[in-house]
């Protein structure tokens, strides 16, 4: 495809690139962003890496520094509709005019992004529309890993990893220590880094990985932490009766790094304060994680796809408002999961399940799973789409039930698309 001229052509070129395409290296962003004049220089931005919780903690810190009154661009992957969602500025998504002219204006300037993957692309548009808008802070999300992810070619004052768990073990590595080092790779000499609470070998890995660059560390669970009753304790800060505005008890993990964010950035130079943390936890939104939709029956939707993202959706389902009420459950991954012990996991809490494909080329096959759910679950079939599967798990919920949407978030956005009547974008 020829380089795009018009906000229109911009748009098509993005979703001409696969964003299932995994192309790890620094080199093409280092080259466009130089052929870019270094936007990423021009922002003050913090970068937040990790296996679950990642997405989480960059929306607790957005509407943190936004309910103290900044202007902030947010950056993250994947998106559940529309690709508009990744860049936010404001907590408004980029419009399609804007971001069909970013591209091209990045595609212009900087020859070395016509041959970016989907994701370095979409990147490299983040940071090109963060420094127009003169926004006070970019919040980062990593998309893989750390050390070769795209993000890491920006330059951030504050560094962060959430819970580090066993996924995209084909990029990372096949040991929770390699892939603690990978999440930890994006540490930098004298910027500070703040650490969710770890499995013991992951946090010696995060450790040493902060040791070797000279990166002053924050541990939850060591320096700071946020219990179940909103009672926060950090260093020089405390705070009592901080409500969470999402749901589910590992959300007050991600909310404990995002309040030590924030404290840091304070110490930066940037205003805060209390009430903002406050109103910005309260206030923080992020669809499809333990999204509740009402209705007849009510849907809960979840983009739990690894070992320890069912893990916290379980202990979210036995807890109080599902314990004790049936599950009714639609369930779909891409192929490269670990599939067999999510399933073990979560289908004895479920009263009948349909396994579906996901829209990714890299979906797996319900039908291998089918003998295994069964072994597991009273009721369990295949659907041949996400819509199949939920009107299926709908008629069977009965009006005391919840419907669970639960695996891939391409999952989540397709089932998204349906309640709100449009077609999801690449």
């Amino acid at each position: 495809m020829d380089a795009p001229r018009t906000p229109a052509e911009g748009l098509e070129f993005l979703a001409s690139r696969s964003p299932s395409t995994v192309v790890l290296g620094l080199q093409r962003m280092q080259d466009a962003l130089e052929e870019l004049g270094h936007p990423e220089l021009r922002l003050r931005s913090v970068q937040v890496a990790g296996t679950n919780g990642k997405g989480s903690t960059c929306a607790f810190l957005e509407s943190i520094l936004r309910a103290a009154g900044h202007r902030v661009g947010l950056y993250t992957s994947p998106h559940l509709v529309r690709v508009n969602e990744r860049i936010q500025v404001g907590g408004v998504p980029i419009d399609d005019e804007t971001l069909g002219t970013r591209i091209v204006e990045v595609l212009r300037k900087a020859p070395a992004a016509l041959e970016a993957t989907y994701f370095e692309l979409g990147t490299l548009v983040a940071l090109e529309h963060f420094a127009r808008c003169e926004i006070r802070l970019a919040v980062l999300e990593v998309g893989l890993g750390g050390r070769l992810d795209a993000t890491t070619a920006a330059r951030p004052r504050l560094t962060a990893v959430t819970s580090v768990g066993m996924d995209h073990l084909e990029y990372l590595g096949e040991t929770l220590e390699a892939i603690a080092r990978e999440k930890a790779a994006i540490f930098r000499k004298g910027v500070p880094a703040v650490v969710a609470g770890q499995r013991p070998e992951a946090l010696l890995a995060i450790e040493t990985c902060a040791g070797w660059v000279g990166a002053p560390l924050l541990v939850e669970g060591r320096d700071f932490s946020l219990d179940g009753l909103g009672r926060y304790r950090g260093p020089a800060l405390s705070l009592d009766g901080l409500a969470l505005g999402l749901h589910g008890e590992h959300q007050h993990h991600n909310a404990a790094v995002a309040i030590a964010c924030a404290h840091l950035l304070e110490a930066q130079g940037l205003t805060v304060g209390a009430e903002a943390i406050r109103t910005g936890l309260q206030r923080t939104r992020w669809p499809g994680r333990l999204e509740q939709v009402p209705g007849h029956p009510p849907l809960l939707l979840d983009g739990a796809h690894n070992e320890d993202g069912v893990a916290a959706l379980l202990a979210a389902l036995n807890a109080p408002p599902y314990a004790g009420r049936e599950v009714h459950l639609v369930f779909g991954v891409v192929s490269d999961k670990r599939i067999e012990p999510m399933l073990r996991m979560l289908l004895p809490r479920c009263a009948s399940a349909t396994f579906t494909p996901v829209p990714s080329p890299r979906s797996f096959d319900p039908a291998t799973y089918l003998a295994l759910g069964r072994s597991l679950c009273p009721v369990v079939e295949v659907a041949p789409s996400p819509e199949a599967a939920l009107a299926r798990e709908q008629v069977r919920a009965g009006p005391d039930a919840w419907v669970l949407v639960a695996g891939s978030l391409y999952l989540v956005g397709a089932v998204k698309a349906l309640l709100e009547h449009t077609a999801p974008s690449r």
